[in-house]
């Protein structure tokens, strides 16, 4: 930093000469709104850029001072300098304005001149408005001065990166110009690209001055790399002749993408229509133009653009870029800003630099420089403000961009270009103009996301792979672990060191075979031939800063730690891990009838049989005379009932609805129940089974016998960090003998319990090994991939391959030739892992046992109900009755047979119905009785009185 700022002091040393004019320390102002407010302006004139910016500053400025109403009767007087193609010369120019009273800058043109004024822009307070340097480091606090109006590169990158994510590539290739422009474009660009898991894979800088053979010598670098999507930064300039060259090298065909910033956009609307020829070099190219809403305003400044190039234009005729609309905006900006500056009570005026004083004197005149005082108000004015211009609407962010970046997306076809989309920052890919969608909320899913059709180079609307492999005389280098047992999955042929055999190499040779484009590689051992490798560490050797392989091929376990390292292809064999331990053969005996259920089972199931009858009992003793009589005779008609259940042969009919329910569902149980022990007592007698007091990873777990695994297999971290078994526990074991002989000698002789490894190998073991089997389930889900690098597009190419070789059965071909077991499979043998639980028959109790709880539950509520009515019939029993008699009353009542109690109830009725009658009877006969009495007494009287 020191050494560029000393630069820029030596400029100025070189620029001011004697005679220059000294301001002394005094203001030059006359009025706080003068005649006229001095601005300047540095580009270069004749370059595309340059000239169509001219006229529409000129432009501008004409329209400013033409409505006094701007500016109150101020008008603008510019002065332009034409930096003639050279950034020495535009720092040279700024300089020179920095002598005289302008009070701000349009311009300068290029960013790396920018970078240079900026210092002194600084110093002197002196706003730069520049339409046309989008540098993205510009916006930094380092250069406060320095005011971006047109786009930021930093938007038109994160385009560029959302159009790679969009067609699903994951690696360009950047070409460029080697200089501030250039490079932070593309630093950009990396991070845009970072964000979306994407990458340069490769950058490939020009100078500015770069001939053809230097193009040539670039482009035929990239044509070597891997990568196919190409991102052309550069300018107008050497642009076209990149892509020429690209044309003539043949990179301008099938395969290739090319997307160029909007350096292209700008040739097509400016130098439009250009020659067949010319426009051959461009076909198929996607480019970004910065995109200006359709307004009043813009339409009317486009149909007057004619008649301003025959006005100030002394190059002719030609089109109006984008860059002419941030150009003539860029004016009515400064104009803004100067009348809300004036109405602030800015004053323009200029004061010595104290950092120059002390260098008056000599020949170079250095205090000529002089420090804007109100340069800091009217950058603040500019910032603020909000306006409406031939670029849609003005405002600035505190980050000092213009509002609502957003692109056009074009793709070059025939004689002219179409446009295929937009990007916005608030929207990401459209293909509807952005200001629709700013009234709805933000949406960047990816359903979002869309694009028109293109058409890419080589005239195919099939969107290219983005990538080949690299032509550039170099091997595939692939790690394959040497392995010292288990040899049919991959080992080194004898006496070489790069040939391997097995069936992970049939696989990846077969799927190699399968892709369309040839693939040179070489195989590494990974090893040293004495101990099974840590296929990890394989792994992690992908993922370093010098890679030492391209690839690792072999029987790699897809793990999740790995899977962080890499990128898998599609597994081509399932191989989890599992359980082997010794096992002993099961011979039939006398009892074998017991073994199907475990005692469990056969106690609950005995339990239910005594259950159910005793409740189908109680539901049927009122109602069936089957369940009545003597004691004895009940409680063998019970067990009868209930045990002949299991053979469906029981003969008592059920009358009960209640009853007839629970036996309904107590039949089907037994159904269940029954067949279940037929099929299995059937294997029992019919199939030779094994048994191991060994049942699965749970039993190893909840024990402490020592444990073996496979060295070098991922199956040791497994159990120590997943399944918390200590380290103490855990043998490594090298070849097949040493498992079988870890086996045999058991926990108690300095052996194992059991061997934990990947089924794969196991199936391998096993198929020599009788006396050994798998115990248990498959407790973890794994299979056997190739690596790569992340985000490798190999990778991807391979598991389609492996899906291929899948559908067409030369997978299981492979598998087969090379692993196909012997011996041990075709004895029939069968693991006794299980017999059958209480809890695979739990539903069908907790069904039974609940029908049968409702349905007595039912009984009684109806039982209750019932003796309610009857005892309430009875004369109340004086105070003396207990509880006691009460129940014993109730029990009595259920005992009964229902006909009997509903007999003694009718003839209790009818008895209580006759004794109402001879009542009513003995009522009516004394009636009369007193009524003679009465009237004997009359009588009586009567005479008496006579």
């Amino acid at each position: 930093m020191q050494t560029g700022v000393g630069m820029i002091w030596l400029v100025v040393l070189l620029v001011l000469q004697s005679g220059l004019c000294s301001f002394g320390g005094a203001g030059t102002n006359a009025s706080t709104r003068p005649e006229f407010v001095n601005i300047g302006g540095v580009f270069s004139i004749n370059t595309l850029i340059g000239k169509v910016a001219r006229v529409a500053i000129l432009a501008a400025i004409e329209d400013v001072n033409s409505d006094p109403s701007v500016l109150g009767g101020t008008k603008l007087k510019l002065a332009i300098q034409d930096t003639n193609y050279s950034g020495f010369l535009g720092i040279v120019e700024a300089l020179q304005f920095m002598e005289s009273d302008a009070v701000a800058i349009i311009g300068p043109q290029t960013s790396v001149t920018a970078h240079v004024i900026s210092h002194v822009a600084s110093e002197l307070q002196v706003p730069l408005l520049s339409f046309s340097a989008t540098d993205p480091t510009l916006s930094a606090l380092q250069f406060p001065y320095f005011i971006r109006t047109a786009q930021n590169d930093l938007f038109q990158m994160a385009a560029v990166a959302a159009i790679v994510d969009f067609y699903g590539w994951r690696e360009v290739t950047a070409i460029y110009v080697d200089d501030d422009h250039g490079r932070n474009g593309i630093a950009a660009l990396a991070d845009k690209l970072a964000a979306r898991r994407c990458k340069i894979s490769y950058k490939a800088p020009m100078g500015l001055e770069a001939t053809r053979d230097d193009m040539t010598d670039v482009l035929v670098k990239v044509a070597l790399m891997e990568s196919r999507i190409i991102v052309l930064h550069t300018y107008s300039t050497p642009g076209p002749l990149v892509l020429e060259v690209a044309k003539y090298l043949g990179m301008m065909g099938n395969g290739y993408v090319w997307i160029t910033t909007n350096w292209l956009s700008t040739i097509l609307e400016t130098s439009s229509p250009l020659p067949l020829d010319v426009m051959e070099r461009y076909q198929g190219v996607l480019s970004l133009r910065p995109y200006t809403p359709e307004t009043g305003l813009k339409r009317k400044f486009v149909s007057r653009w004619s008649n301003l190039t025959s006005t100030f234009s002394t190059n002719g005729t030609f089109g109006l870029s984008t860059y002419g609309l941030y150009a003539y905006d860029t004016v009515w900006i400064l104009a803004r800003a100067i009348n809300a500056f004036f109405d602030q009570g800015g004053v323009i005026s200029f004061s010595n630099d104290s950092k120059l004083t002390s260098l008056r004197g000599g020949n170079l005149h250095l205090d000529a420089m002089s420090i804007f005082n109100g340069g800091k108000l009217l950058r603040d004015s500019i910032l603020q403000v909000d306006t409406t211009g031939v670029t849609g609407p003005i405002r600035f962010t505190p980050d000092k961009n213009l509002i609502h970046p957003a692109y056009e997306i074009i793709n070059v076809v025939g004689s002219g270009y179409r446009k295929i989309g937009y990007w916005s920052n608030y929207s990401g890919l459209t293909v509807v103009p952005p200001e629709r969608l700013y009234s709805r909320p933000p949406n960047h899913s990816s359903s979002s996301q869309q694009l028109y059709p293109v058409i890419w180079p080589g005239e195919t609307t099939q969107k290219p792979r983005g990538w080949v492999f690299p032509d550039n005389g170099m091997h595939l280098k692939i790690g394959v672990p040497k392995r010292v047992s288990y040899r049919e999955f991959v080992s080194q042929a004898e006496g070489t060191s790069d040939m391997f055999t097995g069936y992970c190499i049939d696989v990846f040779t077969a799927a190699l075979n399968l892709l369309p484009y040839a693939v040179p590689y070489k195989f590494i051992p990974f090893g040293d031939g004495h101990n099974n490798p840590s296929d990890t560490e394989l792994v992690r050797l992908l993922t370093t800063g010098v890679s030492t392989f391209d690839a690792a091929v072999g029987d790699i376990a897809i793990t999740t730690n790995r899977t962080r390292m890499a990128d898998f292809t599609q597994p081509y064999i399932e191989s989890g891990l599992v359980v082997v331990a010794p096992v002993r053969k099961l011979d039939s005996n006398e009892w074998a009838f017991f073994r199907p259920f475990t005692w469990k089972l056969w106690c609950v199931t005995a339990i239910f049989f005594f259950i159910v009858g005793a409740v189908v009992w109680i539901l049927e003793h009122r109602l069936n005379d089957d369940f009545r009589g003597p004691l004895r005779r009940q409680v063998v008609t019970m067990l009868w009932f209930s045990f002949s259940t299991w053979f469906f042969a029981h003969k008592e009919n059920t009358v009960s609805m209640l009853g007839r329910l629970v036996l309904i569902i107590w039949l089907f149980v037994v159904l269940i129940i029954n067949s279940s022990y037929t099929a299995s007592l059937t294997s029992n007698l019919t199939v030779q089974h094994l048994s191991s007091s060994i049942k699965g990873i749970e039993t190893l777990v909840s024990s402490n016998d020592p444990i073996g695994y496979q060295q070098g297999s991922f199956a040791r971290s497994y159990l120590i960090e997943e399944l918390g078994i200590h380290e103490s526990r855990l043998v490594p074991l090298i070849m097949p003998e040493d498992y079988a002989k870890a086996l045999k000698d058991g926990p108690h002789k300095g052996g194992v319990a059991a061997v934990i490894d990947e089924r794969a190998y196991l199936e391998l073991f096993l198929s020599v090994h009788c006396e050994f089997s798998i115990v248990g389930p498959e407790f973890t889900k794994n299979g056997w991939g190739f690596a790569f690098p992340r985000d490798s597009p190999l990778a991807v190419d391979m598991s389609t391959a492996i899906l291929k070789l899948s559908e067409n059965g030369d997978l299981q071909r492979m598998h087969d030739k090379w692993l196909m077991s012997s011996a041990c499979t075709s004895l029939g043998t069968k693991l006794a892992l299980d017999r059958l639980h209480l809890k695979s028959f739990w539903g069908l109790f907790v069904l039974c046992g609940s029908a049968c709880f409702l349905a007595l539950f039912i009984y009684f509520l109806i039982m209750a109900r019932q003796f309610s009515q009857h005892y309430s019939e009875e004369p109340s029993s004086s105070s003396s009755s207990s509880r006691s008699n009460r129940l014993r009353t109730f029990l009595s009542f259920i005992d009964e047979k229902e006909e009997t109690v509903k007999s003694r109830s009718k003839r209790r009725q009818m008895e209580r119905a006759s004794n109402r009658s001879t009542d009513d009877d003995g009522s009516l006969n004394d009636s009369k009785r007193r009524h003679i009495e009465y009237s004997s007494n009359d009588n009586f009287t009567s005479g008496s009185q006579v």
